[in-house]
Parts: C-alpha cells; sequence; structure tokens
C-alpha cells in the first residue's frame, strides 16, 4: 500500500469559538507521575445513563465478549536533540520521517538556521546533522544515509519528549523512558505516546482476553503537534501536523467483523480514533466501517463530526481549549463532557498523560449517517 494524504474536510458547525472549550483546571491535578501499578487509575464511565466512578481494573467488565479494542503500537523514540550552529543553542524536536530519509523537525531558535548549515549534536558530535530547508520553526534535517546511526545517536543523546505541563527543570528522569512508553510499543516513529494505553499491564490484558475481547493493533506515530497550543479564534482555522499511520488488512477485517457479530468497537486513546476514522473516510459501510490504510493523515474531529468507526473511546483527561477536549467533545457530546471535566475536577481525577483515563459512549448525535458527505480521504 502506497503513502498516500488524508485530510478531513472543515468540520463543525459555524459558531464554534475556541473559547467555548475552556475550562479551569487546578494545577494540581495535573499529573506528574504515572499511577503504580498503571492499572491502578482511576475510571470515569460517560454513558448516556449518566456519569460512574470505577477504576481501570473494572474494564473488563464494561466491554464484552466480541468487542474489539484497537490499539496503537507506536513507541516513542528519544526524539529531543540539543545541538550548536556556531555560538546558537539549538534543540530539536523531531516530529516526522519523511520517505527520503529525511526529518521534519520544530526547532528552538530556527531564525539562526540557513539551508546547507551543520548542526553539531550534544552528546553526538560524530551524526552529520544538515539543514535542507526551513519555514519558520520547523525544518527538514538530513542526518545521513543510515538511519541505525540516528537511532544508536538518539538512544545516546536524546531526551523522551515530555510534554511540556508535567514539570522536569533538570530533564526527564531515567524512570520516563519507561513510565513514558506503552505495554503496546512496538514500532518506533512516535514522539509523544498514545497515553491511554500507558494504562495497561499485563495482568489487565489478559483479564480482557479471559473476557472474550479481542485486540486489533493499528499504529499512529504520534507528531510534536500534538503539544502545540490552540492559537485560532474559531478552532476550525487550526491546522494539525500530518502523522503517518497504518491500517492493515488484518486490522481492519478484524475491526469490521466485530459488530456484525454484535460486538463493540473500541478505540484506545484519541489517537487510535483518528486513525480509524482516517480510515473510514475511504469507504466502508456502517457495520464494517474501516478500510486498509496508509499514509499521512492530519484529521481534526470537532463536534459536528459523525463518527463512523467507533462505539467507545478510552482516553485520558485533557486539557482546557486543546484539540484533544474538542475531539471528546465530539464524540460524546459537549454538554455531557463539560459535565464530565466538572465532576473529574470536583473529584480529584488527575489530568493528561499520566493521570486517570475516561471510558466514553459514543453520543447518538454523533452517529454516523451514510447521507452526510465525510469530506476526502483517501486511503491505499
Amino acid at each position: 500500500m502506497p503513502d498516500t494524504p488524508a485530510r478531513s474536510s472543515p468540520l463543525g458547525p459555524p459558531a464554534l469559538r475556541t473559547e467555548d472549550f475552556d475550562f479551569a483546571l487546578p494545577a494540581r491535578l495535573v499529573a506528574q507521575a504515572p499511577a503504580r501499578p498503571r492499572d491502578a487509575a482511576r475510571l470515569l464511565v460517560v454513558d448516556p445513563a449518566g456519569l460512574r466512578d470505577q477504576g481501570m481494573r473494572d474494564l473488563p467488565g464494561l466491554l464484552g465478549p466480541g468487542d474489539v479494542m484497537v490499539v496503537n503500537d507506536t513507541r516513542v523514540i528519544p526524539a529531543r536533540l540539543r545541538g550548536r550552529r556556531g555560538e546558537a543553542a539549538i534543540e530539536i524536536m523531531l516530529n516526522r520521517a519523511d520517505p527520503d530519509g529525511s526529518w521534519e523537525a520544530l526547532v528552538r531558535n530556527a531564525r539562526r538556521l540557513r539551508p546547507g548549515d551543520s548542526i553539531v549534536i550534544e552528546g553526538a558530535p560524530g551524526l552529520p546533522c544538515r539543514v535542507l530547508a526551513r519555514d519558520g520553526g520547523t525544518a527538514r534535517l538530513d542526518f545521513g544515509p543510515d538511519p541505525a546511526a540516528l537511532a544508536a545517536a538518539l538512544d545516546r543523546a536524546g531526551e523522551i519528549p515530555l510534554p511540556p505541563y508535567i514539570a522536569r527543570p533538570e530533564g526527564p528522569r531515567p524512570e520516563d523512558r519507561e513510565d513514558y512508553q506503552t505495554l503496546f510499543a512496538a514500532r518506533p516513529g512516535a514522539v509523544a505516546a498514545p497515553t491511554a494505553s500507558l494504562h495497561f499491564t499485563p495482568d489487565l490484558v489478559a483479564a480482557l482476553e479471559a473476557r472474550g475481547v479481542r485486540r486489533a493493533t493499528v499504529t499512529l506515530h504520534v507528531g510534536a503537534g500534538t503539544f502545540l497550543p490552540m492559537r485560532a479564534e474559531d478552532p476550525r482555522a487550526h491546522r494539525l501536523h500530518a502523522e503517518w499511520g497504518e491500517v492493515t488488512e488484518d486490522a481492519a477485517a478484524l475491526i469490521n467483523a466485530a459488530r456484525p457479530a454484535g460486538g463493540r468497537i473500541v478505540a484506545i486513546g484519541t489517537t487510535a480514533l483518528r486513525l480509524l476514522e482516517t480510515a473510514a473516510l475511504g469507504g466502508g459501510d456502517d457495520l464494517r466501517p474501516v478500510r486498509p490504510f496508509r499514509g499521512l493523515t492530519d484529521i481534526f474531529l470537532l463536534p459536528g463530526h459523525r463518527f463512523r468507526a467507533a462505539d467507545l473511546l478510552l482516553t485520558n483527561f485533557h486539557l482546557p481549549k486543546s484539540t484533544l477536549f474538542m475531539l471528546v467533545s465530539a464524540f460524546a457530546g459537549t454538554a455531557r463532557m463539560r459535565a464530565a471535566y466538572q465532576h473529574a475536577i470536583a473529584q480529584g481525577y488527575r489530568f493528561y498523560s499520566y493521570g486517570d483515563g475516561s471510558l466514553l459512549h459514543r453520543a447518538e448525535e454523533a452517529l454516523a449517517d451514510p447521507r452526510v458527505g465525510e469530506g476526502k480521504g483517501q486511503a491505499a
């Protein structure tokens, strides 16, 4: 399957404003470390009957035989590098590998760079790093022809790219390399973890399997754009960085077998949901919505989107005015999610990457309607 881009059409009602997705979040609720063990995290169930306080270990009882969990097997790489161009300090956040082997990167102090410049990487001075192009704070970098040399340099000199709201004044701690990696991580390429999967342990997976819940694996290499703030007053003016993803034929077949057999499709995390919805843009029907996909997606899911590819979403709690809070509002309903977040704050749930989880049932108004156009999606 060749790499092909997939884009969403502008979605959402005309009156959307970024301010509509703001809420007061006490700083003390932003988790600075994960629950130990991971599956000891709390779980807020959000369904049409209301809100229920449960725990992540209750998940097998909340799912059933024939349900299919869709997990993202991307693996976080130590994507933050520090270097110098002459006297200028340069900080590099790798974002996405291009087919020619070069990397798109977000660069701090990028104004000091010109095409053709070389950057000396701290801790890996022998690694070539040449600037091919620059556009604002984004650059395309060439690290030479040997991917293994870059991988070794990242392992030696790179830092795990923790989100800015996880306070590490001295840099990431040694335990963050393991804490910020999911049980399902297999394919290196992400610069942010699919954090809903951070809650899973071997015991929890075994309990789900014993319950008869099946698991489909997809890949979405989460990019650095997930950390960028929303600056536009109208969310529809915001553009997400494209990310590479793949839904194999085997994964699509397993996912599509769920509904005809009476099961549900359960997206584990917003990254899995975004990829599923991208694959659904390529065709399929309500019972079998997903087609194989391999390529880039920058789909942005806002209220008004008609979901086709998931019945439930397991996800963490997200920050005010973030693209991810907009996504969960699109999936479960804006009023319902406002009430859920007010409850979570009042009950002291822990937010974001290292925080607690929520299990969201899709709102009726977010059901797919085959008469509604979904825009152009291209999949192989």
